[in-house]
């Protein structure tokens, strides 16, 4: 139902129009609001003329009209003054109170359509009959865009995002849970990812500099069927669990950009354990090496293992860097200045993170 400030705010603007004061009262006889601080009716007579068969009545200098929704009485609005011109007023009132009516009941039956689309609660038919009720396009474009909040009951994301990307433009914006927001990006037949990225990274900065909100974004495959959104949006999940495990430093993950991390991820914990021993043996693994030497590595990785380049960087001596090198080889048995062994040490300490990010999983 249409928010009590919303009816207040709609009747205030026609009362200082057309200088008639006006009250909408509920079906229990309650006000929802009112344009002045005087009672209009008892509320007993209120009430009786909800329960009549008639839509309008005048008693006194008070006009009472029924608001109705699908046919239906919803509210009572009393328009008080001039006889014509107070009716008029009424008339007014009613039709845009209805038109209200009309408008939240279809933004609301979007969003029971758009959520159930996206948990794959609906059949196939359905799909194609309520989008054609609530008049939505099937066969355009569109990507799912996921922002992880991590506030719960908070809709500072999800009214910002809705002030950026409204119905307006053909998209939508809902939620599912309550650390996330969903943007249903609709996009031109041009549209590219790199163009999608462009509008993940500027909802972080959004987010970021607007409410002071420190966001996760990831979004899934464009997809050319309304019917298909429940699979970008399986993807958009994915790349922002993946994204959490392996690319901590990035706040926007594509479904796919997602690379190794995806492939690390599909796999069963018991394959991981498998390779870990078969990697490591009895020997150290990089879970329980020091941070100095974990830090060095991944510089090394950075620079695409040089050592003069990683040396500089880190300012410290090339001799003191091979020295850690030469540390971690021992203690492990891979050589990093190694492509291969290089290679098996990143994979390494990407599946060591799947398996403890499986872990606080289950301890959660």
């Amino acid at each position: 139902m249409i928010s009590s400030q919303t009816i207040r705010s709609s009747i205030e603007e026609l009362s200082s129009i057309t200088k008639v004061e006006l009250c909408v009262i509920d079906l229990g006889g309650e006000e929802v609001a009112s344009t002045s601080e005087k009672e209009f009716l008892d509320a007993s007579i209120i009430t009786s003329f909800a329960n009549s068969p008639v839509d309008s009545q005048v008693i006194g200098d008070v006009h009472l009209f029924k608001v109705l929704d699908d046919g239906s009485p919803a509210y009572v609005l009393l328009a008080k003054g001039d006889s014509e011109h107070a009716y008029m007023v009424g008339k007014i009132g009613v039709s845009q109170l209805q038109s209200l009516i009309v408008a939240y009941k279809e933004k609301f039956d979007r969003n029971n359509f758009f959520q159930n689309l996206l948990l794959d609660n609906m059949l196939l038919i359905d799909v194609y009959n309520r989008a054609r009720k609530l008049k939505i396009e099937v066969s355009l474009p569109r990507v799912i865009i996921l922002v992880e909040t991590g506030v719960s009951k908070d809709n500072t994301a999800q009214e910002l995002l809705g002030g950026m990307y409204g119905n307006h433009s053909g998209d939508f914006v809902t939620a599912v849970d309550e650390n996330s927001v969903i943007l249903i990006k609709t996009l031109t037949k041009g549209h590219s990812y790199e163009e999608v990225h462009r509008i993940a990274t500027t909802i972080v900065d959004m987010m970021n500099t607007e409410a002071m909100l420190n966001v996760r974004v990831s979004y899934g495959a464009i997809v050319d069927e309304l019917k298909d959104l429940s699979k970008s949006f399986k993807e958009a999940k994915m790349a922002l669990e993946v994204g959490r495990i392996f690319y901590a430093e990035k706040k926007v993950n594509a479904y796919n950009t997602l690379g190794i991390g995806r492939l690390i991820y599909q796999l069963p914990e018991s394959l991981c354990r498998l390779f870990i021993d078969e990697i490591f043996g009895g020997k150290e693994v990089p879970d329980d090496l020091d941070e100095e030497t974990l830090n060095t590595i991944n510089k090394f990785f950075e620079n695409n293992l040089n050592v003069s380049e990683t040396s500089r960087q880190l300012f410290v001596h090339r001799n003191t860097l091979v020295y850690r090198i030469e540390k971690l080889e021992k203690s492990c048995g891979l050589d990093v200045r190694k492509f291969d062994d290089a290679l098996t040490f990143k994979i390494a300490m990407m599946v060591i993170n799947y398996m403890k990010y499986l872990e606080t999983k289950r301890g959660n």
